[in-house]
């Protein structure tokens, strides 16, 4: 399966987030969409990514003082991405070699969509239980 089937089940919308918007409205706009990162985007294009990781493990450093910064200073800006037309085995691969869970979707240099771990998750456990059916149509009629 590619990742433009994930997509195509799920939805392509992305939420994202600019640099300069502070750590707080990022807490907010995680909760409103019920997800766990953002893409940051800047007019010059996909700047990074911020999850809840991030801010645990800056609260951490910074103490209560990070929920007024900018969320630049805390997102990743070295982005693992796959495109469309990748496998979700080969996202796989790439989110446990980078200890990634959520992958932007690249196509052109534009951003399509993202992926998160659930997806991968849910996407190899519909394939596992397909050919769990398809063996055992073949068993009882063979």
């Amino acid at each position: 399966m590619r990742i433009a089937d994930v997509l195509r089940n799920k939805g392509a919308s992305v939420a994202t987030i600019t640099p300069e918007t502070s750590v707080s409205g990022l807490l907010t706009e995680l909760a409103v969409h019920n997800i766990g990162a953002m893409v940051v985007v800047s007019p010059d294009g996909v700047a990074g990514i911020v999850s809840e990781r991030d801010v645990v493990r800056s609260l951490n450093e910074h103490g209560p003082d990070l929920m007024t910064r900018p969320v630049a200073e805390i997102m990743t800006s070295l982005l693992a991405t796959c495109a469309p037309t990748d496998s979700v085995d080969s996202l796989s691969a790439l989110m446990t070699r980078n200890r990634v869970r959520h992958v932007p979707v690249m196509d052109e240099g534009r951003l399509v969509g993202i992926v998160s771990i659930g997806d991968v998750v849910k996407t190899r456990m519909e394939e596992l239980e397909a050919e769990h059916e398809q063996l055992q149509a073949y068993i009882t009629q063979g």
